[in-house]
């Protein structure tokens, strides 16, 4: 288990979280269930190398966009299967950002923004920041044409 686990509180649909959540990423593995009688009290899994907890908590709270998961993606490629894959039944947002149909907030993030948005010249940092804003799913080549526009 990871030194930091977070926990994620569902109503009563853990189980069928886990297996969404398994469903879209590659490298994803549940490593114990904990069942009270037939219903299951909470889960441990794994998505692409970070422990989860998914707990039948009940209806006493729910989540908010104050704390999201941000996966950082190498392509475009991996970027569109994320974006679609996480936002089926939810909701897509702004600037790569989705809700999920259980509720969860994801980003969805293409590695190349932060390195040209990191650059030094400034002008070409606030075109691709400027170009992020009016995106709902990020697109690489629309970022990197705002950065080199002239």
């Amino acid at each position: 288990m990871s030194a930091i686990t977070p926990c994620l509180w569902f109503d009563s649909n853990a189980g069928e979280a886990m297996k969404f959540y398994k469903s879209i990423f590659k490298s994803a593995k549940v490593l114990s269930t904990h069942y009270q009688g037939k219903r299951l009290l909470f889960a441990e899994f794994r998505l692409n190398g970070q422990d989860f907890m998914a707990l039948n908590g009940g209806p006493h709270f729910k989540f908010t966009p104050a704390v999201s998961f941000f996966v950082s993606c190498n392509t475009q490629r991996e970027v569109d299967h994320y974006w679609e894959k996480l936002s089926k039944g939810g909701k897509k947002g702004q600037c790569g950002w989705l809700t999920d149909k259980f509720g969860l907030s994801w980003q969805i993030v293409p590695k190349t923004l932060g390195k040209l948005m990191g650059d030094k010249d400034k002008t070409k940092s606030a075109r691709v920041f400027s170009a992020m804003l009016k995106m709902t799913k990020l697109d690489i080549k629309g970022l990197k044409a705002a950065y080199n526009q002239k």
